[in-house]
């Protein structure tokens, strides 16, 4: 009686192990990959230093941080932007996202990964005959295109870097903006305050010359209503400060007993020089975060759609190789195996292919274009913002308010020489306090307009600091 056996020696896992990519597995493998990339960007941004907690200890050691850093004390801009960067959770979460890009390039790097298929079968007359085939279902397409899909895959894992940059510098800008708003409204509740107190004194002048018949019900209102509404103005400018510096609080990622901090009672003066960039559009072509993701999805479109050229023919093909080995009389024999199996038809459709691949091409190329041009024009109109708002807000502290110390002091004066009355001297106190809110809110719009410059090289939101 013949007995027969039949192995199917695979020859391929050795072929597809060679694909694998010793250097990208090391790289894309380790825990935090890709994320020196988005320290070293964060910090030239932002001059902060941002964290990727990968465990609920770490999470916890940046929270402990955070408290060391504002718990009790009045924080500056810097302050703010540092604890965000390590403490705000949806910034956790974009980085989480570039972990699973690098997951992805990882898998890539790794090479097809060969199947095996095992039968065992056949009892014959003379006893039990056994006969073994082993096949490797080798996935010889994916190792044809082994380095143009690892290519794919590097060009996404660089563009998740940039996104994960683009997040943190949007952060820390939003913060530093947040930040600039509490501190105005904080600055322009004490002005109120402080008018308020004069116009309490005026009220109570104005009841007691009532009192007496020197001042008539009609002159009397008109002095209780600005305090009034000087009062209400106060309430307003409260909430206003409270709401913004809870703005604040979110962005750092504070809450319990975390949020109880401080913000100073007013922003800081004007720098000495005009600022501004003359190179600011260069800057903004070399380091926007957003133009770099552009270029990223560009160089993406044009490796798919040759890709696509390469494996087009092939795509609906599986294919088994191997060796089979038949023994008979003690005789081994030896015959290579390659078979592929027919799944669907296969159509011809390389100039719809191409056309496709055209297409998706200049449009990636247009909006990269169309970005180019909108990164140049928000540059320039940071830099236009900047020193038009720092002209704006010397002219106020360096012509007006002058003028009105002016007015305030003679005033003075003639109330003290009895030239004037006190509802004179309560009336310049008044148009005063519109001068120094005024001031107050050119210096925040130039420091809002500071904030944005750096948006606009690094690309930031630039779109001020409404929600």
């Amino acid at each position: 009686m013949k007995r027969t056996s039949k192995i199917i020696i695979a020859l391929l896992p050795l072929a597809l192990a060679a694909c694998a990519d010793a250097g990208l597995i090391g790289s894309a493998s380790a825990p935090r990959a890709g994320f020196a990339f988005v320290t070293d960007g964060a910090r030239q941004a932002t001059g902060a230093s941002s964290v990727w907690a990968l465990s609920a200890e770490e999470v916890a050691a940046n929270e402990a941080r955070a408290r060391g850093l504002v718990h009790g004390k009045t924080i500056g801009p810097e302050t703010a932007v540092q604890v965000a960067l390590i403490n705000n959770r949806g910034l956790q979460a974009a980085y989480a996202d570039l972990g699973l890009s690098a997951t992805d390039l990882w898998d890539v790097a790794l090479g097809p990964v060969p199947s095996l298929e095992v039968t065992i079968s056949g009892i014959g007359e003379e006893g039990l005959a056994r006969s073994l085939e082993a096949t490797v279902t080798g996935a010889l397409l994916e190792a044809a295109t082994f380095d143009r899909r690892k290519a794919i895959a590097e060009t996404e894992f660089r563009r998740a870097q940039f996104e994960a940059l683009g997040a943190t510098v949007a952060l820390a800008s939003e913060t530093r903006q947040a930040w600039i708003d509490a501190v105005a409204a904080f600055e322009a509740a004490s002005l109120v305050a402080r008018a308020q107190q004069t116009a309490d004194s005026a009220s109570e002048l104005a009841a007691e010359l009532g009192r007496t018949g020197a001042l008539n019900r009609g002159e009397q209102a008109r002095e209780h209503v600005f305090t009034a509404e000087l009062a209400a103005e106060r309430a307003d400018a409260r909430l206003e400060a409270q709401l913004a510096k809870e703005k604040l609080t979110r962005l750092m990622g504070l809450y319990g007993s975390d949020i109880a901090y401080y913000v100073p009672d007013r922003l800081p003066g004007l720098p000495g020089r005009r600022p501004g960039r003359s190179d600011i559009e260069r800057l903004a072509l070399e380091h926007r975060t957003d133009l770099a993701i552009g270029r990223l999805a560009l160089e993406a479109v044009a490796s798919e759609y040759r890709l696509a050229g390469e494996t087009r023919m092939l795509s609906d093909l599986a294919i088994v190789a191997g060796v089979e080995a038949e023994r008979e009389g003690g005789e081994t024999e030896l015959a290579p195996v390659v078979e592929a199996s027919f799944e669907i038809p296969v159509y011809d459709t390389t100039q719809p292919a191409r056309r496709r691949g055209e297409l998706a091409y200049m449009r990636a190329a247009h909006e990269l274009a169309q970005s180019a041009i909108n990164a140049r024009s928000e540059a320039r109109s940071a830099h236009a913002a900047v020193t038009g708002k720092y002209n704006v807000a010397r002219h106020w502290r360096d012509e007006v308010l002058p003028l009105r110390r002016v007015i305030d002091e003679e005033a003075l004066k003639s109330y003290n020489g009895m030239l004037s009355s006190t509802f004179e001297l309560i009336a310049d106190a008044r148009e005063g306090l519109e001068a120094e809110l005024s001031y107050a809110e050119a210096k925040a719009e130039y420091w809002h307009a500071e904030a944005q410059l750096t948006a606009a090289i690094w690309g930031g939101t630039t779109g001020g600091s409404e929600e």
